[in-house]
């Protein structure tokens, strides 16, 4: 459960920052938005299988790309794989490789937005960080709300990519640090055989998550925007 949640508060808002980023990104005005919209949103629609394999590539210690940006950076070598410490931030990257699918969601709801707004907003003297912080992100709120909510439920339920990991040999982890709640769940049912057990976690996990979703939703009142004022 430590497992679950450490990696739940972590790619959560990372993945919603990201996500509202290229949103944004993806509404300017050039030329060739549409080729990369598409880029964007391409890796989202990958396997799973396929995407962690190619992670395992990308974070190897001795010929991986990201380690070797770091360290012409100056920075060093990190053992996304084999180090406790970084295994779960490792599956926050390749969460981030389907942030295509809710920034296409972002785009929508920022391209709903009346542009007046943003004509007013400029006459009065805002900039452009100004115009994002008091129209864009207020009118966002819903669909903030919404990406939250999903990304609670699908982080709380994360099983594949630390799964194929255990069976590439490179991890469930070191020091089970990529033993998630789902994963023990798995092993618990169809390694230990111990089917009644395993129901019961599945019922823990159903009720930790209805809590968690009535919790968010229930401070929505506070910060959620549904239409101008």
């Amino acid at each position: 459960m430590y497992n679950t949640l450490y990696y739940v508060a972590l790619a959560v808002p990372v993945g919603l920052v990201i996500a509202i980023a290229l949103g944004l990104a993806m509404n300017q005005n050039v030329r060739e938005v549409a080729i990369y919209r598409a880029a964007v949103y391409a890796p989202s629609i990958l396997p799973v299988y396929a995407l962690t394999f190619v992670v395992i590539v990308l974070l190897n210690p001795r010929f991986g790309l990201l380690d070797y940006v770091i360290v012409s950076l100056g920075g060093k070598s990190i053992n996304w794989l084999g180090d406790p410490a970084w295994t779960k931030v490792s599956l926050v990257i390749l969460a981030q490789f389907g942030a295509g699918a809710p920034a296409l969601i972002f785009l929508a709801a920022i391209r709903g937005i009346p542009k007046e707004l943003f004509e007013s907003a400029a006459l009065d003297g805002a900039g452009a960080l100004r115009r994002f912080i008091h129209v864009t992100l207020p009118l966002l709120t819903p669909v903030i709300l919404y990406d939250l909510i999903l990304g609670l439920i699908l982080g709380l339920q994360i099983f594949t990519p630390a799964f194929l990991l255990s069976q590439t040999g490179a991890v469930v982890g070191p020091d089970n640090s990529l033993m998630f709640y789902v994963v023990y769940l798995y092993k618990t049912a169809f390694e230990f055989a111990d089917m009644g057990y395993a129901s019961a976690l599945a019922t823990v996990l159903f009720g930790v998550s209805v809590v968690l979703a009535l919790g968010i939703w229930r401070t929505s009142r506070a910060w959620v925007h549904y239409e101008v004022t």
